[in-house]
């Protein structure tokens, strides 16, 4: 049987594959206001540059600093055994493939979408096409172990991300989540994030402490990622997708809570849909804030956080 992403992820620690990791996080001088908010019954959080730290603050297909996306190439390359069946350009092996990805990355970039909506990439199909020059010269895909061409595509879409940024769980987020669980309320992503995002949620959750089933702690129900949707944040539809579905599940948008590092992508657009927001002011890196967005009464968040276990503060307590 071929490895599940989950599993492929296990054999890369297994095999102690050496992924970058995000810098010592700088603090923000900030007084949190964390009281209770009442009649909350769901959390959504934002994950990368929130639930997760990651290099810049946030994710990204194409860093400011293009070695990076060098190193990155160049180790997907060598994992997936790909050398030989690139179309060769002088130089190291990135070198062969980083114009094709940018031109297929700057055209996914330009899918149609809806008026006021920012088109999200889906890095898996991203590397679906440069597969597809692959085969064109013959590139075995070792299907026993990694599975068909799509879920293949995922493996290398995932390892890709894993060597572009550096992800580990902000202090206090496996604890957190856990309250918020036991407290029987529905906890769910509301995010810019991918088909892999839940497995790099997984993974650094797990190196906090033991893990209960994922979907126990972030049901299926409250998941709402870009890639889904095809549109990323600040994109009104997509946080209109989440207040409708909850809807159906009889939760009004002022029974759900926002949780973001991003004010004005995040937490505005949210509260512009009913929905209660906190700021989440742990770090400098992926903060965004503006000091005319705290000041205005429309688009001040309701509360304002330093640190993940202030969240309990905020929430009903465990019965």
């Amino acid at each position: 049987m071929p490895m599940t992403l989950t599993e492929y992820a296990a054999d890369l620690e297994l095999r102690q594959v050496i992924l970058p990791q995000p810098t010592p996080a700088m603090p923000v001088r900030a007084t949190p206001s964390c009281q209770p908010l009442a009649g909350i019954r769901v959390v959504l959080w934002d994950v990368y540059g929130t639930l997760l730290r990651i290099t810049d603050g946030r994710f990204t297909l194409q860093p400011a600093q293009e070695i990076r996306l060098q190193v990155a190439l160049d180790k997907t390359i060598h994992e997936f055994n790909m050398w030989n069946y690139l179309y060769r350009k002088p130089g190291p092996p990135w070198q062969s493939l980083i114009g094709l990805y940018q031109s297929t990355l700057d055209r996914l970039k330009m899918q149609a979408a809806a008026p006021g909506d920012t088109p999200e990439v889906n890095l898996t199909d991203l590397w679906a096409t440069l597969i597809v020059k692959l085969l064109e010269k013959d590139y075995p895909i070792d299907q026993a172990r990694y599975g068909a061409p799509e879920a293949f595509a995922e493996k290398v879409a995932f390892f890709f991300h894993s060597c572009l940024q550096g992800l580990a769980a902000r202090d206090d987020a496996l604890s957190t989540v856990q309250y918020i669980s036991e407290a029987g309320m529905l906890q769910g992503c509301l995010a810019d994030g991918q088909s892999f995002t839940s497995v790099q949620l997984q993974r650094c959750l797990e190196r906090q402490g033991p893990l209960p089933p994922m979907s126990s702690l972030f049901r299926p129900s409250g998941m709402f990622l870009s890639t889904a949707a095809g549109v990323r944040k600040p994109s009104l539809s997509l946080f209109r997708r989440a207040v409708n579905a909850l809807k159906t599940q009889g939760i009004s948008p002022d029974q759900i809570v926002h949780i973001s590092c991003r004010l004005q992508s995040d937490l505005v657009p949210a509260a512009k849909q009913g929905m209660k927001t906190a700021l989440l002011a742990a770090e400098q890196e992926g903060l965004e804030v503006s000091k005319e967005l705290l000041r205005d009464s429309a688009t001040r968040p309701d509360r304002l956080l330093t640190s993940l276990d202030q969240v309990r503060q905020m929430l009903p307590p465990v019965s």
